[in-house]
């Protein structure tokens, strides 16, 4: 997907249209018939031989641990015959399983399946991951099943977060070919040297944190905000939109103190705030960065739905997790505006995105004095296979919008279906559209265009 260069679609919520390694297997009568199967059926062979690094080093996460970390693991393959039920939706996971021969069917609800080959993109990820199956699995051939303990989950789980434990030690890894290329090796330097230009919050949102610390009442809070008009204004249009729906019309900013709450008007206030920090001289990277904001005011409308529809999760903050989880992107395209003679190819920065991300943007959330739940949003927003325990978290929410977000997107065979992440499998009552996408997400389309007209 091109970071930098795809026009942001404001027409529709986007959808993850069937592939080539997706294809549609069943009649919406017999994915029905075996919807309601209450049994897995039983493996024709089973081989407990260890297997070797070489052979399973192109799967996802196994090939970015250590082979001492996973040599340990319990694993075995299981054969089964043509139509076999490998796992049946909802049920729990004591086991993480890859496909290695043949064809399997996954039917995540009773209306539509699909298809996964050995040998495709998909196939190099897991058929489920996290505490429960997030979808029916069938055996559309004889099939050989790589089944690995669970503990898998927990190996990633703890390799990312011990990434984050200090920031400081946190390095900007670039492959080789880019390391090589003069502007992404000095920019990696100047992070490494801690010299990479981090604009500080706008002065309205630093007020608000520093009140808010003093414990102030509603009318200081609405004073703070009423001497920035142009974020006044924007957060009145936001509070009556359809993201909020309000019962009346809000009209000033002690409207939307009384209504909202102090935490909740501060919130989005650094929210609308941000957009101050997104900001280039040069043409083209000013485009990129624009880009950029759309795309993030998508993944944090995305993520303040599906909060607001779990509601275990505080909705306004899953808004700013959401708005953040791409912030490290912001240094990149201002080191680019600062070195004309050096500045590279759109291309190379969007190579760089996925090596970026992470490191600089927690760095960055640290120096702007962001909370510690925060800070850890642009390292794991896509580590799809993050478990991050038995609940759903704030870092969970922002992983489906994420993933949502590129649904429909050429060229996304490597990504998961939403079904087989861990973050999914505690959604409660989660139907998927045909196509992979959320329902609740769909049927908010309107809520989401709105926020992103008023914000963008």
């Amino acid at each position: 997907m091109n970071w930098f260069k795809d026009i942001f679609p404001l027409k529709s919520i986007l959808r993850d249209k069937p592939d080539d390694e997706a294809m549609e297997a069943f009649s919406s009568e017999q994915t029905r018939i075996l919807m309601e199967c209450t049994e897995c059926t039983a493996p024709i062979a089973e081989n407990t031989d260890s297997l070797s690094y070489g052979q399973i080093q192109h799967l996802v996460p196994l090939r970015q641990l250590d082979i001492q970390a996973i040599s340990g693991l319990a694993h075995k393959t299981l054969t089964y015959a043509e139509q076999s039920v490998i796992f049946i939706y909802e049920q729990s996971a004591d086991y993480v399983y890859y496909l290695l021969s043949g064809i399997i069917t996954i039917l995540p609800n009773a209306e539509k399946s699909y298809q996964i080959a050995a040998g495709s993109t998909r196939a190099h990820l897991p058929i489920n991951s996290g505490q429960h199956f997030g979808a029916t699995v069938v055996a559309s051939t004889e099939v050989k099943i790589l089944v690995v303990d669970v503990d898998l989950t927990q190996l990633w789980t703890a390799k990312s977060k011990s990434e984050i434990s200090f920031v400081e030690l946190m390095d900007l890894t670039l492959p080789e070919t880019l390391d090589n290329q003069p502007f992404l090796h000095s920019f990696s330097k100047a992070y490494r040297e801690n010299k990479l230009n981090i604009s500080p919050l706008p002065n309205i949102a630093l007020r608000l944190k520093e009140a808010l610390t003093h414990d102030v009442g509603a009318q200081d809070v609405i004073d703070i905000i009423q001497s920035d008009p142009g974020i006044a204004n924007t957060l009145i249009r936001l509070a009556n939109s359809p993201l909020y729906a309000p019962s009346m019309k809000i009209t000033s900013c002690q409207d939307v103190v009384t209504c909202l709450g102090l935490s909740t008007s501060a919130n989005l206030v650094t929210c609308i705030s941000l957009k101050q920090l997104f900001v280039c001289h040069d043409r083209q990277l000013m485009a990129a960065m624009q880009n950029l904001w759309r795309r993030s005011l998508y993944v944090s409308s995305l993520s303040f739905v599906l909060a607001e529809e779990v509601s275990s999760i505080n909705s306004d903050e899953a808004l700013l997790a959401g708005l953040i989880s791409d912030i490290g992107l912001i240094p990149l395209l201002r080191f680019a505006d600062q070195y004309p003679d050096e500045q590279p190819e759109i291309e190379q920065l969007e190579s760089a995105v996925p090596f970026v991300r992470a490191p600089v943007g927690t760095l960055m959330l640290n120096s702007l004095g962001f909370s510690d739940n925060l800070m850890s949003i642009p390292h794991h927003s896509e580590d799809w296979h993050y478990e991050s325990g038995g609940r759903l978290s704030l870092i969970d929410i922002v992983i489906l919008a994420k993933l949502h977000s590129y649904f429909g997107f050429q060229k996304t065979h490597h990504l998961p279906f939403i079904n087989t992440i861990p973050a999914y499998a505690k959604l409660k009552n989660a139907k998927l559209t045909p196509d992979f996408s959320l329902n609740v997400l769909r049927q908010a389309n309107q809520r989401i265009k709105a926020a992103i007209t008023i914000l963008a």
